[in-house]
Order: C-alpha cells, then structure tokens, then sequence
C-alpha cells in the first residue's frame, strides 16, 4: 500500500515539473530578449526640471512710521508706476514734529549768532590784553557748541521731514498691484509682519530651478567651465501646469556658483517674456531643455542594470552574453542613455529585460532588434 502512495505521488511531481518546464521562458533565444546593433545616432533630448516663478520683480510694500491709514489709493490688481502715492498715513503728529524741529533750528541759528558775536567781542578785548585767554578760549567754546547745537537741530529736521514723507507710501517699481487686507483706519507700523500690498513687474517671469551636482559636473566637463556651459545653453521652453508649451522660448542667464548643502543641487535661473501677462509670479511649471548630441551611442535604459552606481549593459560575444560597464551621459530623459565610453558602434547589446540575465546566456544574435527599439522610442 505504501509503494503505491509514494508511486503516485513520484507520478504528481514528475506531471508538475514537466508543466513547469513547458511554460518556462525559453531565456536564450533573441526572441526573448530583442537585439539591438549599436551605432553612431544623432539626438535630441527633451529633458524637464520642476521650477518655480517669480516677477522680474516682487516688492512688499511696508510702512517705514506708525499710524493709522488715512487714505488708501491703490487698486487691487490695477497697475502702478514708480513712485506712485499707495497708501497715505496720519500726517498731523509727523507735521507737528517738522514744525518743532524747524523751531528748534531756528533757535540754534540764533544761538550760533549769539556765541559768534560774543566770541568776537572777546576776541578784541584780548587783543587789548582787557580779558585773559581763559575768557577768550571759553567764548571759543561756546561758539563751537552752538554750532554743534545747530548741525544737530538740523538733522533732526531732516529725520522729521523723512518720516512726513514716509507718511506716502509710494511704489519703487513698476508693476501690478497685489490683494491688500488694509483699509482706511487701520493701524500700521514699521515692525509689522505682513506687508501692506505686493507689487510685481511681471514684464519678464525669472524661473527657477536646479541641476544635481553630477549633471553640473557633466556639463561643465563638456564645455570646459560654468560660463562656457551658460553660453551653449540652447533656448528653453516652459511647460505650464496644465501641460501646454508656453508659446514663447527662453534663455537661461544664471547658473549658481554654489551647490545647496542641503539639497545638493545648484540653482538656475531662465528668463522668459511674459508681455501678454499669462505666467503669473508664485506658480510653478517645468523648464523643457533640449540637449543636441551629434552621432553618439544611445541605448535604452530597459537594456541596462545597474550595480553600486555603476551602469552595465550586456553585449552579445560569439553568441552569449558578456557584462560590460558603460559610462553615460548625466543627464537623460528617463527613457535613453548616451553611452559615453564602454561600447563602440557594430557592438551587439540586448536591448531589453538585462535585469533578469546573467553572463553566460547563450542568445541568438541573428535578429537585429534596431528597428522595433526604434519604434519603441518614439
């Protein structure tokens, strides 16, 4: 009874694995894993950096005096000119404070008189020998005094005259109001956190994003330093939130000189025109650069593994699979690599599925996969 079982459970097994088998991928076969002739191409990469938007310029608007608002001239959205009277604060107190330091000039000019008079008077009475020099260098001295006295009620004029103007508040640029929460009544200070109103010259929308170091560093060794790799820069488009192309093209004219700590990562900037208004400042988009390559290897990134940083691709040698190293340009888009070094056109590489082969792998080399890798891409 027992040999029986065990002859019936060998026949179980036996039926599995030969299912098993059957349904395995045959993995040395070119119909398996597709072949691809690598040689000299020319590219176009479109490669797409998250970035934010600023104005040209984007001023907070905020007190210099405390007071309470008395008039509030600008219109929310309505556009402004350089040196354009926003917001008006209670002029009496700092009115009254010019008064009393034009005043208190006034009384300094006459004591500056009194003291120079004086002094002249002594001046002559020493000359008679009538006072001694003690008397004489005392009315030198007050005379000086005086004028100190002066120069101070002078500028505190000039402080008093300053703050009557801040009570104006102007615009520095020009551009287009924001929303304001402030209205005639409230009580403002120099101190307060939040600005009475924003103004934005969004003529031209600087956009801001950022490179890794690596990428820095692959452009820079292209083009020899950071100003070269500006200058090469091609003209760069933006792709808005809702997915549309922004219709005009920019140009990239910063390139930070230092890479963020925290990010590792260093900041650029590209510039576009905005004279129709449609980028607004605080949204957010993605930079399009295009990346001119001229009869480079390109091999697609489902033909690739990598291992510690390193990217591998596996080359078809008398008809099996060999690992070989590759080193490619840093910056791709997600799809290909530009093979820098590590194959050379004619060479035969598996143009898919690398990650799940290993050396050794007896493939057929006899179908060119290039034409359906092409496909692919596109």
């Amino acid at each position: 009874m027992k040999v029986k079982n065990i002859f019936v459970l060998g026949l179980c097994v036996g039926c599995m694995l030969a299912a098993c088998q059957s349904n395995a991928p045959r993995q040395g076969t070119a119909g398996d894993y597709p072949l691809l002739t690598v040689k000299p191409e020319d590219r176009r990469l479109e490669v797409k950096y998250s970035a934010v938007m600023e104005g040209r310029q984007d001023v907070e608007i905020r007190p210099q005096v405390s007071g309470t608002l008395t008039q509030v001239l600008v219109e929310e959205g309505a556009h402004v000119r350089k040196g354009e009277v926003l917001f008006v604060i209670d002029q009496i107190p700092y009115k009254a404070a010019v008064k009393k330091a034009e005043a208190a000039v006034a009384t300094a000019e006459a004591a500056v008189a009194t003291a120079k008079q004086t002094l002249e008077g002594k001046e002559l009475l020493f000359a008679d020998h009538v006072i001694s020099d003690f008397e004489l260098r005392t009315a030198q001295n007050e005379y000086k005094s005086a004028q100190a006295a002066l120069q101070q009620a002078r500028a505190e004029l000039t402080d008093a005259r300053n703050n009557l103007s801040y009570t104006e508040v102007k615009s520095p640029v020009d551009g287009y109001a924001g929303m304001t929460s402030f209205r005639i009544g409230a009580l403002v200070n120099s101190s307060m956190t939040e600005p009475l109103i924003r103004v934005s010259d969004n003529s031209q929308m600087y956009v801001y994003f950022s490179l890794t170091e690596k990428q820095v560093l692959a452009l820079t060794a292209q083009y020899g330093s950071l100003d070269k790799t500006l200058a090469s820069f091609p003209a760069v488009r933006l792709e808005l939130n809702d997915g549309s192309l922004y219709d005009q093209e920019g140009r990239i004219d910063v390139i930070s000189g230092m890479i963020d700590k925290t990010t590792g990562t260093v900041s650029l900037r590209a510039v576009f025109d905005n004279k129709d208004k449609r980028l607004l400042s605080g949204g957010s988009a993605n930079v399009v650069i295009p990346y001119e390559r001229k009869q480079c290897i390109v091999v697609p990134q489902g033909g690739t593994y990598e291992i510690q940083d390193r990217i591998f691709v596996y080359k078809v040698v008398d008809g099996k699979t060999v690992s070989t190293p590759i080193t490619v340009f840093e910056i791709n888009d997600g799809n290909e690599y530009i093979v820098e070094s590590g194959l050379q056109p004619g060479d035969v590489i598996v143009s898919e599925g690398a990650g799940l082969l290993r050396d050794g792998v007896e493939v057929t080399a006899g179908a060119d996969d290039s034409q359906a890798s092409e496909e692919a891409r596109l």
